[in-house]
């Protein structure tokens, strides 16, 4: 069976953001088009489906790092902030989003929340590894001789 650990993490992203953006069960808020994706941002993202694609990425996140919370997940999607003349330093990304996007993915049944943190469900799971298998057989094609894999 092929997992999340099987496939490059762009080409899954991408296509569980389509498949989220297909399914129309993760709407992206309103106030989306107009919200920086962290303080050390300067402008808002510039793709239509990023909020899909965040989504995507936080699930992928969940089920690669298990129980885990907004804070951290914080710190994974910040960034170096431009201070002006002084040194960049690390500041985390924005936790609205991430709520958000957390509570949308709970909502469709692919997360649930325990006393530890956000851990991916078994639906979740499930969804992930068929898009990965899918991946896989996609990459597969490409490669000449994988075509039996």
């Amino acid at each position: 069976m092929t997992t999340v650990y099987d496939v490059p993490a762009f080409e899954l992203i991408n296509k569980v953001a389509l498949r989220l953006e297909e399914s129309k069960k993760v709407v992206p808020p309103e106030w989306a088009a107009y919200v920086k994706t962290g303080i050390h941002k300067e402008l808002p993202p510039t793709q239509e489906n990023w909020w899909h694609i965040r989504c995507a990425s936080i699930l992928r996140r969940i089920y690669i790092d298990g129980p885990v919370g907004v804070e951290r997940l914080r710190s994974f999607y910040g960034g170096k902030q431009n201070r002006g003349s002084k040194p960049e330093r690390f500041v985390k990304g924005s936790g609205s989003i991430l709520r958000h996007a957390i509570q949308q993915l709970e909502q469709i049944g692919y997360l649930h929340n325990t006393k530890k943190g956000r851990t991916i469900s078994p639906a979740g799971q499930s969804f992930l590894d068929n898009v990965a298998d899918d991946v896989k057989k996609e990459v597969a094609k490409d490669i000449p001789g994988l075509e039996k894999y």
